[in-house]
């Protein structure tokens, strides 16, 4: 089945207008009107890009090749300092990238588990996915294992019909992994395409919690011993750091291996995601630039970098 992309250049390059303020535009800034770079500039656009939430590494690996370049001219003049940087973020994007569409197709049902804390817009990037995957042409089943929470139902339930997909629920307080289990088991039943399961938003300082995960996880291979195909830890944008901190605590628990990063469009902090990205190893797999069912983007490194940096 060809899947439906959902990306929207010029809808990702408005939403990255702040991003794009505080990194592109400050170092355009200083670097315009000099013919040659000097030490002091170089510390200056290094400091922008730490204090971006790009990270130390990145920053300290970009300055390093651009002084490679600068070695090998003459004169010292100005190297192309934005297609130097758009190149190397670039680089760091698609190191850990790789197309997980390429599998749905080999799995029935094809399960993704979507974990991380309270706040970040899991339900609602829930709710987004399920659209997506509907739009693509694929059959959904939602398993709302959050039931810790009680109106974590009732927001799975209204996104539910909104892309149009069925759900499965049990009360408040009931155990999740019964509710996973029966997802699947329906799933299996109606050979549903696509199970996205809920879980509940848990404070990555809470271990019980993250060890229900695991549970989670067992439970899910009672039934389908390759499940889950996918894990995907979302994150908001406009934390900048502490998303990094997320994604270290969730790892000690589960095996990562995406990321969804919600709010780009509200924060001048998406930096974050390529020091996300680079530090832990796993790739972003979608973008959210808005509050519409189709505002979560397919994520797609090298039109992301083009979109941040176009003006």
């Amino acid at each position: 089945m060809g899947f439906f992309s959902n990306f929207n250049f010029n809808k990702v390059k408005d939403g990255l207008k702040k991003t794009k303020n505080k990194i592109v535009d400050s170092i355009t800034e200083i670097v315009t009107g000099k013919a040659v770079l000097d030490e002091e500039t170089l510390e200056q656009i290094e400091e922008i890009l730490i204090t971006s939430d790009i990270g130390y590494e990145i920053a300290e690996n970009f300055i390093n090749n651009v002084r490679k370049e600068l070695k090998h001219s003459d004169n010292r003049e100005m190297p192309n300092i934005l297609e130097l940087l758009k190149l190397n973020l670039t680089n760091v994007l698609k190191e850990n990238y790789y197309d997980y569409k390429t599998s749905i197709d080999k799995y029935k049902p094809f399960v993704i588990m979507v974990v991380g804390v309270n706040g970040v817009g899991k339900t609602t990037t829930i709710g987004k996915l399920a659209n997506n995957f509907k739009e693509a042409g694929y059959s959904v089943v939602i398993g709302s294992a959050d039931t810790f929470r009680a109106a974590a139902n009732d927001q799975l339930e209204i996104w539910a019909k909104r892309a149009n997909v069925e759900i499965v629920q049990k009360s408040q307080g009931s155990d999740p992994s019964a509710v996973v289990f029966d997802t699947l088991q329906y799933a299996i039943d109606n050979k549903i395409d696509i199970v996205l399961i809920d879980t509940a938003g848990r404070l990555h300082t809470k271990i019980n919690l993250m060890e229900e995960l695991k549970k989670i996880k067992r439970t899910m291979q009672k039934l389908i011993d390759y499940a889950p195909n996918e894990i995907w830890l979302v994150v908001d944008a406009t934390t900048g750091q502490n998303a990094n901190m997320q994604a270290q605590e969730f790892k000690k628990y589960t095996d990562l291996t995406g990321l969804v990063v919600t709010k780009l469009d509200g924060t001048a902090k998406g930096g974050s995601i390529f020091n996300i990205s680079q530090k832990h190893k796993i790739p972003v797999r979608y973008i959210g630039v808005g509050e519409g069912i189709d505002d979560l983007q397919d994520f797609e490194p090298e039109n992301f970098v083009e979109a941040l940096f176009k003006n």
